[in-house]
Formats: C-alpha cells, sequence, structure tokens
C-alpha cells in the first residue's frame, strides 16, 4: 500500500512540475484552484481553476 501511494505522490508532483515549467506559475494557480474545488465540491472553485487552464492552453503563441 504505501508503495501505490509513494507512485502517486510521485506522479502528482511530476504533473506539477510539468505544468509550471509549460504553463509558468497560473498554470500551478490553475490547477490548485481545480484539485480544490473537485475536493471540496465547490463549484466555483473549480470552474475558476479550469477557466485560469483553459485561457492558457488556448493563448495565441507569438
Amino acid at each position: 500500500m504505501t508503495v501505490i501511494a509513494f507512485l502517486a505522490a510521485v506522479l502528482v508532483i511530476g504533473f506539477e512540475e510539468l505544468v509550471q515549467w509549460h504553463y509558468g506559475p497560473m498554470g500551478v494557480v490553475g490547477l490548485l484552484l481545480l484539485s480544490i474545488g473537485v475536493k471540496t465540491r465547490s463549484a466555483t472553485c473549480s470552474s475558476m481553476g479550469a477557466i485560469v487552464l483553459t485561457l492558457l492552453v488556448a493563448r495565441p503563441t507569438l
């Protein structure tokens, strides 16, 4: 059981690092808002996180 928890923690940290590297600090904020909203079942918080991530993904590249 501890191996599964360790692998899950490594996966989550790796994903957060990938988001931060690719989308910067706002990507981490959007991911944090989305995950907090899902865990607390807050539609407002999760919607704000989803909107931030959507805007970061859909922004035009120069």
